[in-house]
């Protein structure tokens, strides 16, 4: 496969997903500039919310009453990564969550008890797009940690997208229709892109602990920041 690769890639130079530069490696699909350029989130954030501690004026977690137990994230959703994000979600750079992935497995401390829950996107999304970001994610995620990937949860035709949307529009529980496919693990690592309210995250726990899930940990390649943080 490795032979094949560097073939391809005499062929059809590899070029970065993001700013079309030439890659260091023929099979690194972020050139070494865009990698640089994204905002890693360092120690010290919340356990419970993934946000930058302090918290900001309030002092209080958002996800203090969220039903997943805890949730972590790569990068925050600016700058070169809203880039990565928006080249995988809408160009298609499929080849973006084998990078997502990996840097999930480098930081997140994954469970090894537990099992792989994909966000499940909205059908008609899916249909639009031919594939499911997080999906894909947790798919490479699997590949890599060696955690078994489950599709336990699946999205009614009601829900709306999150992405870009009003903050009251991604609160609105009606909007957010998630069902378990039967009983799910005892303890999961529930995967998606980004974090953005928790509303979808929180909607997707409380699905999987209806079905019988004990421990949730929520786990995103990209991190929104609210005005608290900043």
């Amino acid at each position: 496969m490795a032979l094949l690769d560097d073939l391809v890639a005499l062929i059809a130079p590899p070029r970065c997903a993001v700013c079309r530069a030439a890659p260091t490696h023929a099979r690194e699909h972020l050139c070494a500039g865009c990698r640089r350029a994204l905002p890693w989130l360092g120690a010290p954030c919340c356990p419970r919310c993934a946000l930058p501690l302090p918290h900001g004026r309030d002092g209080r977690c958002p996800a203090a009453r969220a039903a997943f137990d805890g949730a972590w994230a790569a990068v925050a959703y600016e700058g070169a990564a809203r880039d990565v994000l928006l080249a995988l979600k809408f160009c298609a750079a499929r080849p973006l969550a084998e990078v997502m992935a990996a840097q999930i497995a480098a930081g997140a401390a994954l469970d090894p008890r537990a099992t792989l829950v994909a966000v499940p996107a909205h059908p008609r999304r899916r249909r639009a797009r031919g594939f499911d970001a997080a999906e894909l994610i947790a798919a490479a995620l699997a590949r890599r940690s060696g955690l078994p990937l489950a599709r336990v949860l699946r999205r009614g035709p009601g829900a709306s997208r999150q992405l870009g949307a009003a903050r009251a529009v991604r609160r609105a529980a009606a909007g957010l229709d998630f069902r378990a496919r039967g009983p799910a693990p005892g303890r999961v690592v529930l995967v998606d892109d980004v974090h953005t309210t928790g509303a979808t995250l929180h909607a997707c726990a409380s699905a999987l602990r209806y079905a019988g899930c004990r421990h949730i940990r929520a786990v995103t390649w990209a991190r929104t920041l609210d005005d608290r943080c900043r």
